[in-house]
């Protein structure tokens, strides 16, 4: 109850500075981060919460699964078979870079073995742009770019999740519960892929049958019901939840785009929560002592992982792409690691491979890191693609005396109603 207390406290002060973190660099993010590590052992010791709790995997792992649900409504496959060349770019190469890259610097600067830095490098190359929800929330901001984001971050995450299992099993696991084989992987990816498509498609035709029908008011109840259930079909069967999730979404959205439309605000609120409960829980694993743990070679590690290896990464991977500079150069900045690498971080702790902690201890260090940077930017950012507030057509006389609408050589200059409304549809436009 305590830790239910803090996530109501935390909440009200989020909302409450939600109108001021939308139009600065505060950020909520980083307040529910802030608030577990102060409620924690390591300061007031209100919780006490440790990496292998159960709460702490339940959380990352629920809020990774809601985050990656809504996310996959925003990609209906008829939008992404037009434009699928730059997400593919930034996964089949610009994925791949970062997660050599990352292996790299952490081998030489952090000591680990190379099988651990190659499993440092594929936890932490999935990114989570839900951290930097003012890029690919606003309208302002190109749509190839936010779609790019998206794409990228909704299907990362299950590619790299069988890299990390098998490193997991070269590394030597010492942990009885842990068991991982290249049939067992391919199942489970299979098994998520099939009950992603398979169960959205069934409840979309039982919708179709005469005698049944969501009423007005239940109908974002719909989706809703159907995420419950793929959830615990993929605990229950051993599928992966991940790809399950994001192709259900899509799925959804390509199958029912009125199912999508009337989720969305309820989607968004529940993705928010649980974002919220994951940041707070995660917090709390940072304490002072987690910090004093990391070698200085490891801070140099997280600094290069943010400022150099994603954004050189994706930048060659984008090279003579359709995408201009400007474009470019926001994709490969907005690069946060997110749920994704917590949960896969907890599995590398709770494995019991030789140098877990170690390699734990940087990847929760790079995390928080990037989560403070990256939602911090996020608003300054988007001001970058600015909104011209349009121009009416003035009133032009037709000679019978009552005015109509035409083009002028000169705007006309809007009346403070239309400037209230305009202000209103464009809140980020220039003055």
């Amino acid at each position: 109850m305590v830790l239910v207390a803090c996530f109501g406290a935390a909440l009200l002060v989020a909302v409450l500075l939600s109108g001021l973190a939308a139009r600065s660099v505060l950020s909520t993010s980083l307040l529910f981060l802030v608030a577990g590590a102060l409620v924690s052992d390591g300061f007031l010791g209100l919780i006490h919460i440790t990496p292998d709790s159960p709460i702490v995997a339940a959380t990352a792992d629920l809020a990774l699964f809601t985050v990656l649900f809504t996310d996959g409504m925003h990609v209906a496959f008829s939008s992404l078979r037009s434009a699928w060349r730059n997400p593919a770019r930034a996964l089949g190469l610009g994925m791949p870079l970062a997660f050599v890259g990352m292996a790299l610097v952490t081998h030489f600067l952090v000591g680990l073995d190379w099988t651990t830095s190659f499993l440092v490098g594929a936890v932490l190359a999935p990114t989570d742009p839900v951290f930097a929800s003012a890029i690919v929330g606003r309208k302002e901001v190109p749509a190839r770019l936010r779609q790019l984001l998206n794409v990228e971050s909704g299907l990362n995450d299950g590619l790299a999740l069988p890299v990390v299992l098998v490193l997991i099993a070269a590394a030597g696991p010492t942990s009885p519960h842990f068991e991982a084989s290249l049939p067992t992987i391919g199942l489970e990816l299979a098994g998520g892929l099939v009950l992603g498509v398979a169960l959205p498609v069934l409840v979309h035709l039982l919708v179709r049958v005469p005698v049944l029908g969501a009423e007005a008011k239940l109908q974002p109840l719909l989706p809703l019901a159907t995420g419950v259930l793929l959830y615990a079909a993929c605990h229950l069967t051993g599928a992966n939840p991940y790809l399950a999730a994001f192709s259900a979404g899509a799925v959804l959205a390509s199958v029912s785009p009125e199912s999508k439309a009337t989720f969305e605000p309820l989607g968004e609120a529940l993705a928010e929560l649980s974002k919220f409960a994951a940041l707070l829980v995660f917090g709390a694993l940072l304490t002072p002592r987690l910090f004093g743990d990391l070698s200085l070679g490891g801070y140099v590690a997280v600094a290069l992982a943010i400022l150099l290896i994603r954004p050189a990464s994706l930048l060659i991977s984008l090279v003579r792409s359709r995408i201009d500079r400007r474009e470019q150069l926001v994709a490969a900045w907005f690069g946060p690691k997110g749920f994704a690498s917590v949960v896969y971080g907890l599995l590398v702790l709770q494995a019991g491979i030789p140098q877990g902690e170690q390699a734990y201890t940087l990847i929760a260090v790079c995390i928080a890191a990037s989560i403070a940077v990256h939602s911090s930017s996020d608003v300054p950012v988007a001001r970058l693609f600015h909104v011209d507030v349009p121009v009416l057509p003035a009133p032009v006389d037709d000679g019978e005396g009552a005015p109509a609408r035409g083009p002028r050589t000169t705007p006309a200059i809007p009346t403070q109603a239309t400037a209230d409304t305009l202000a209103k549809e464009h809140p980020d436009a220039r003055t």
